[in-house]
């Protein structure tokens, strides 16, 4: 066997081999595949190895590189089946910007002369077009990839097509509370308690969906998230988390926080991590090397929901609560006895956070605190058009 004739052999191997490794990593990889599966009318082509081969002198290693091929195809459908999960939590999902005519739902014809109604819509409208505004100004969000991670905070609700982002410390105990009695899973929300609602996985998430599931009910269910205002939910959050006893924000939290920004802390403190003070929690916020990390509870709601990814369509706001979220229970057509609990989820007795006590505590702030905290927040403040909380803020 002459030399070029030993190259030739040694390279059809080299690319055989190579073939039926790329047979491999398209069965179980293939992020493109995935992408463009979102897109409807898309049909999966059918996979061919990449080359074809000439026969030579050694012919017996080419046929023995494509049984090779074919045995890793074989295998690699199997190990496609057990990684699928795995895929589709790692890959993009492209999906196309809605339209307006998948956008908030249309009044009935019997509500278009009712002028609160028509009010609270034109609200709405304007709510989008602030968000959307926003977004196009300081976002650059062109291709639209969105990862299940994008999704992890939204509920669903199949019966009523609604989609849910979870805004801690924003009514979201007893939207969730609503979303089961639509869901048939309870009667009445007065039934529901607070574990209940958190920890009996009751409700689905939309991460726990295939691609071709997330992309049909972002495309089709009605998106909503409710808001507040950016410091009165970080002061609610503080005093639900700090003020009371917790076996979680304590140790977990409270103790990286003491042990960090107070001088001469006690024992007892640095043991139990009770007792973070409000300036102490701001230090940890605004530090960049903050020892914990974040927290959903004082995470931007630009993080929590991706609002420049995913196109909302309602947005209500905890400042007017009652009368937004029963203007969308009214819209997707819910029982008219369902309207929004009144009732306050935890600490019951304690007075709920006012822009009069959210003042108090950020009046122990310096100004430089406060203009950093607001600096933390100004995308929240901007996209949902919250008035600035202190007038020496810029």
């Amino acid at each position: 066997m002459t030399s070029h004739t030993v190259l030739t052999c040694m390279f059809s191997f080299i690319l055989l081999f190579g073939a039926a490794g790329l047979v491999v990593f398209i069965h179980l990889q293939d992020p493109e595949e995935i992408v463009h599966q979102q897109t409807p009318g898309y049909r999966r082509p059918h996979h061919h190895l990449p080359f074809h081969f000439s026969a030579c002198s050694c012919s017996h290693i080419a046929q023995k590189g494509k049984e090779n091929a074919v045995f890793w195809q074989g295998n690699s459908l199997r190990l496609h089946k057990r990684r699928r999960r795995f895929v589709i939590k790692k890959s993009p999902i492209l999906i196309s910007m809605n339209s307006s005519a998948l956008s908030l739902p249309t009044l009935k014809a019997e509500d278009r002369n009712n002028n609160k109604w028509k009010s609270l819509y034109q609200i709405q409208r304007e709510r989008k077009r602030i968000m959307r505004e926003t977004c196009s100004k300081y976002k650059s969000n062109s291709r639209r990839i969105i990862t299940p991670y994008h999704v992890s905070r939204i509920f669903v609700e199949d019966k009523y097509r609604v989609l849910y982002c979870e805004v801690p410390k924003a009514g979201c105990s007893n939207w969730k509370r609503v979303l089961m009695v639509l869901n048939g899973l309870a009667s009445s929300t007065k039934d529901i308690q607070h574990n209940t609602v958190h920890y009996g996985n009751y409700l689905k998430k939309l991460d726990g969906f295939d691609r071709k599931g997330i992309y049909h009910r972002l495309n089709t269910y009605t998106k909503m998230l409710f808001i507040r205002e950016p410091f009165e939910k970080l002061v609610s959050a503080f005093r639900d988390k700090f003020e009371h006893p917790n076996n979680y924000y304590h140790p977990v939290f409270g103790k990286a926080i003491i042990s960090r920004y107070r001088v001469n802390a006690t024992k007892e403190a640095l043991r139990t991590g009770s007792g973070v003070k409000f300036k102490e929690f701001i230090q940890y916020l605004l530090d960049v090397h903050r020892p914990v990390g974040m927290d959903i509870h004082w995470d931007h709601v630009n993080r929590l929901c991706s609002p420049c990814l995913i196109d909302y369509d309602f947005i209500g706001k905890f400042e007017s609560m009652e009368e937004d979220a029963n203007f969308f229970l009214h819209l997707i057509g819910a029982p008219q006895n369902l309207t929004f609990p009144k009732f306050k989820d935890r600490h019951s007795n304690d007075e709920r956070t006012t822009t009069k006590i959210t003042q108090q505590y950020f009046a122990q702030l310096s100004p430089s605190q406060r203009q950093r905290s607001y600096d933390f927040y100004y995308m929240d403040y901007l996209m949902f058009n919250y008035s600035k909380p202190f007038e020496d803020l810029y």
